[in-house]
Parts: C-alpha cells; sequence; structure tokens
C-alpha cells in the first residue's frame, strides 16, 4: 500500500488517560517525519497539558478529515463508529487504537505504538467493511430522513421496556410480523455489537449480508434471519399502543418513526476502511477478545 503522510489524531481530549495516550501516539509519528493534524477544538487542552509541539497543524475537525491520509482514532468501538461517519463518505481509512473495553475494530493496543511505522511505510492492508444505507418513510411512501451506519439500525421503544408490533418486509413482500422489544438490523462488522447480545448469529466481516434480530421476541417462532446484501429490508411501524417508536442507527443518531412510517434498510455504497498490521484474521481476534472477557 502507499506511505502515509498526513494522520489525523481524534480522540477525547478530555479524558485524562485519552488524552494522555494521543500525546504518545502524537511523539511517535513526529519521530517518524510526518504529519499530524489536530482538531482545533483541542489546542487549549494539549497547551494546558504542556504538551504542544510547533509541528502539530490544528484545523477544524471536518478540515481535519478531509486533509489526512488516515484517520488515527484512540478509544473503544463507539469512538470508532463516530470517526467512521465522517471518514467513510470522504474514503478515508482508519487505524483504531484501542481504549475501551472489546474494541473488535480497533488494531493497535497502546503498548504497539511502534508498529505505526509499518503504516507510515506503507507496510499494511485495507479492510473494507460494508455500511448501511438507512431511510425513514411515511405511509404515503415520502420520505422523512436518511443515514448511514456501519454497524447497525435498530426500532424500539426508547428507553421504556414495552413490546411493540412491527412488520417485515423484503423487496416488498411480507415476511412476518413481529411482538418483541425491537428489531436490528446489522451488517457483518456490527454482528459482534448489540446483534450477538440479542441472540444474533457472529458473521465473518467478508460476508456480503444483512442480519436482522428481533430483540426479546414474544413468540417461539421468531429467529433472526440473514438476508443477501442486495436484498431490499423494510420494516413498518404497526404498533397500536404507542404512537411512536425510534429509530437509533450505530447508537448515536435517533429519528422519530410514526405508526404507518417505514424504515428501508440497504446495503451502502460507502464502505468503512480499516487499516489492518496483523496476519491473524477476524477468528483470532473473535476469539483473543471473547477470551480476555470471560
Amino acid at each position: 500500500m502507499n506511505p502515509i503522510k498526513k494522520f489525523a489524531l481524534i480522540t477525547n481530549f478530555n479524558i485524562y488517560d485519552k488524552a494522555g495516550a494521543a500525546m504518545k501516539v502524537a511523539e511517535e509519528l513526529l519521530s517518524y517525519g510526518v504529519d499530524v493534524l489536530i482538531p482545533s477544538v483541542n489546542k487549549d487542552r494539549i497547551f494546558r497539558m504542556h504538551k504542544n509541539r510547533r509541528e502539530y497543524t490544528y484545523l477544524p475537525l471536518e478540515e481535519v478529515y478531509t486533509a489526512a491520509d488516515c484517520i488515527v482514532v484512540l478509544g473503544g468501538d463507539g469512538s470508532i463508529l463516530d470517526a467512521a461517519r465522517r471518514a467513510a463518505p470522504l474514503g478515508k481509512p482508519l487505524l483504531g487504537i484501542n481504549m475501551g473495553h472489546l474494541g473488535y475494530m480497533a488494531e493497535l493496543e497502546t503498548n504497539e505504538l511502534s508498529l505505526l511505522k509499518k503504516v507510515v511505510e506503507g507496510e499494511y492492508e485495507i479492510d473494507e467493511r460494508s455500511m448501511l444505507s438507512v431511510s425513514v418513510h411515511t405511509q404515503t411512501g415520502g420520505l422523512k430522513a436518511e443515514s448511514f451506519a456501519l454497524n447497525e439500525a435498530v426500532i424500539s421503544n426508547g428507553s421504556v421496556a414495552r413490546i411493540v408490533e412491527l412488520e417485515l418486509y423484503e423487496g416488498g413482500e411480507l415476511v412476518s410480523a413481529y411482538r418483541a422489544d425491537g428489531m436490528i438490523v446489522a451488517t457483518p462488522t456490527g454482528s459482534t455489537a448489540y446483534s450477538m447480545s440479542a441472540g444474533g448469529p457472529i458473521a465473518d466481516p467478508n460476508l456480503n449480508c444483512l442480519l436482522v434480530t428481533p430483540v426479546c421476541p414474544h413468540s417461539l417462532s421468531a429467529r433472526p434471519l440473514l438476508f443477501r446484501d442486495d436484498a431490499r429490508v423494510e420494516i413498518k411501524n404497526t404498533c397500536q399502543r404507542e404512537k411512536m417508536l425510534y429509530l437509533t442507527v450505530d447508537g448515536r443518531i435517533n429519528f422519530e418513526i410514526y405508526r404507518g412510517d417505514m424504515v428501508r434498510v440497504t446495503r451502502s455504497d460507502m464502505t468503512t476502511r480499516l487499516i489492518r498490521l496483523r496476519r491473524g484474521g477476524f477468528y483470532n481476534k473473535l476469539q483473543q477478545k471473547m477470551n480476555s472477557h470471560i
């Protein structure tokens, strides 16, 4: 792959451990003679830490993503999801450094910063992850909202644990009606997140599929379903008791779903590009993460 010379540094600088780790990453990168780009909103914090270097380039957040060749994210999978929303439309690759609990999408731990040299020298591979295109439509077919996701789209009653009623369609054909706490449509990447916790299968991220998992279904026959990635999955709010449900995209973006509204989920044209430095594949990482949290 091509050597990388401009690195964006993304983390929550208000958290002491993450700010300190980010400065170690910055020092490591500067030792290789590359450019380090940091969102200007963090400039004062770095000055108060007495860690500023004249070599740092401070830019508004959107410009950091545009100018960088690689986005280095320090945090858990949630932080990488946030960064993916900005990086995917620009085609910029992400390198995750784990500071969360599991960190399925992260490639490095904080004690492995010497491996950053491989990225600088082009000794890495790109792992392309499929994404979801998510849209909300009225009963008459009007478009209310649209978004995209790396992990999943979830329809639920929000913070109230109450059974809702939904209908699942594929290509316009009714698949099944459900009474459940909600429903998840996930990518293979998202199969190790909320979908797995709700009893869904774990899917190899290289599979071309969409996963649909009902959350706590009130039926013995309701099971997770796997669809081809060219499927058009639609979920209709048929709930009579609740006027409004909620659509949550990647745990961050929320939309209101009224009775009769339809949520449409298809594979997005965009992908999330993750930098990989190791030979061990998905199952090796899955085993390590699972065994470390038994």
